[in-house]
């Protein structure tokens, strides 16, 4: 009789493990359902558009005639693969379905998805990227105009500091 109560608690341990783990594939289904609604798969799409600009860019530079096209194209083919490798979205999603589901709960995803799935929520989909963009160029734009006095702040404290190691 005394091996009763043990034999209920690991059957109880058990169960309560099942759900756990049916909680935690439902809510990583959720992450899951979330980031192809947010397009997370089309993240990495500008880090590829920036390494082709960059093999292209080398390529104009080297004054290379265009009959070597077709050694540009082959550096960029190799360029993506290993774009591939480090940040293709097989290798990410993983990763930023820990990130989601440690941030948001199941039921927060489930508000997000609701979100996304409405009208308003497509439409910040859409805008999102050309917003983002167009905050950055502003804040650029915005920050030019502090460097200078930066850069003077910059040489002062180092003026200051050499005068006081003296």
């Amino acid at each position: 009789m005394t091996r009763f109560p043990a034999l209920v608690a690991a059957v109880l341990l058990t169960c309560g493990s099942a759900q756990v783990l049916a909680d935690a594939k439902s809510h990583a289904a959720d992450a899951e359902q979330f980031l192809q609604l947010a397009r997370a798969d089309k993240l990495a799409v500008p880090v590829y558009a920036q390494v082709q600009q960059m093999f292209a860019q080398r390529f104009a530079e080297s004054g290379a005639p265009q009959n070597k096209q077709a050694v540009l194209e082959s550096y960029q083919a190799k360029a993506n693969t290993a774009l591939d490798q480090a940040v293709g979205w097989d290798k990410i999603k993983p990763d930023m379905v820990k990130l989601y589901t440690s941030n948001f709960t199941e039921a927060e995803l489930q508000e997000l998805i609701t979100f996304y799935k409405s009208p308003l929520g497509q439409k910040v989909l859409q805008k999102m990227p050309t917003l983002t963009a167009e905050s950055a160029q502003l804040t650029q734009t915005k920050l030019e105009a502090a460097v200078p006095q930066v850069n003077k702040l910059l040489a002062d404290m180092t003026a200051e500091l050499g005068q006081k190691k003296q």
